[in-house]
């Protein structure tokens, strides 16, 4: 009589990249929160990065939440419209551009950041390891913007952006990061007397 091959084990991933997948949190900050015992699985402490439980029954005790396992991947393009801020909550009221994800019911979040009155493409995903590698400054993804000024710059104004400029990492006094350099700066057009986009 004919037996089937036994199906092989499901391959186990390591506890920080389901997490990750899970959108609890990027995956270096998931190996921090494994390091620093602020993960459980099954009600019990786990401290080893290497460990490679079934993606079931994962509670983060920082955030007291349960992944049970990892979720579909999402992956949305938005075309940010000018007037929302592009953060998950606003302290401040303002409205952001998760509203327009209400009705999902996966953990989502915007990958970068892009200005109150700004507006272009923006990625929305629940994809942790994706998201970390997207807005790593180590990892040199190539970020091209669009920016009306008032005057006509002239070469040595242009040549302040080029060499890159300190902007800050996140809330006021958190401190400063220098960007990418050299960044490629030209002037595209003038559309009104006096302006100039570059």
């Amino acid at each position: 009589m004919f037996k089937p091959k036994p199906r092989p084990p499901a391959k186990l991933e390591r506890l920080q990249k389901i997490l990750a997948a899970a959108g609890v949190a990027s995956r270096r900050k998931a190996e921090e929160m494994i390091e620093q015992g602020r993960v459980q699985l099954n009600g019990k402490v786990v401290t080893e990065l290497g460990t490679k439980p079934t993606p079931a029954a994962i509670t983060s005790a920082s955030t007291a939440s349960c992944s049970r396992g990892a979720e579909r991947l999402r992956y949305f393009v938005l075309n940010k419209p000018r007037g929302f801020v592009t953060t998950v909550k606003d302290p401040e009221g303002r409205p952001t551009v998760m509203q327009f994800f209400d009705k999902m019911r996966e953990r989502l979040y915007p990958v970068g950041r892009l200005d109150y009155m700004s507006e272009g493409l923006l990625l929305v995903t629940n994809d942790g390891e994706l998201a970390n590698k997207l807005t790593r400054a180590s990892a040199g993804v190539e970020k091209t913007y669009l920016v009306k000024v008032a005057g006509i710059p002239n070469e040595d104004q242009l040549d302040i952006l080029r060499a890159g400029v300190a902007i800050e990492k996140g809330k006021p006094g958190s401190g400063k990061v220098r960007t990418s350099r050299p960044a490629s700066v030209r002037s595209a057009r003038a559309t009104i007397p006096g302006t100039r986009w570059c």
